[in-house]
């Protein structure tokens, strides 16, 4: 799935003001899995089911000969209306008011997990990114 998001501009704007350390991305996908996770948990709390037999779990793999990285989990993801909402347009992850704190002088670090940006920094290092 394409997104609209204009990742020029956010690439300028995460490269530039929030993410001068390039492996913050692993970070920032594995707070994503974990919010998967807590969205599940706070799901179990009305519907017991919600969880089944499933581990709740965040899974780290690489592929050393393919040279990818794959971070899964067993939470609530998004579905593709909430994906193209969510990740593939600018302005409803959050950019425009991280752009406003960060022009106001806003230390950087504070910043960072407050707007909705954090997935755009695994573009700092991909070439390709996969979201299923």
């Amino acid at each position: 799935m394409e997104f609209q998001a204009e990742v020029n501009r956010l690439m300028d704007i995460i490269i530039n003001s929030l993410y001068s350390n390039r492996e913050i991305f692993i970070r920032e996908l594995i707070s994503n899995a974990s919010d998967a996770l807590d969205k599940i948990r706070f799901e179990s709390l009305k519907d017991k089911d919600a969880v089944g037999q499933v581990p709740l779990e965040i899974r780290i793999k690489y592929d050393q000969d393919a040279k990818t990285l794959t971070i899964s989990d067993t939470g609530v993801g998004m579905s593709k209306d909430d994906l193209v909402k969510n990740l593939g347009t600018v302005a409803k992850s959050g950019t425009t008011d991280f752009v406003e704190k960060a022009a106001s002088g806003t230390d950087s670090l504070s910043l960072i997990g407050q707007f909705g940006v954090g997935f755009y920094s695994v573009y700092l290092v991909s070439d390709e990114v996969t979201v299923v």
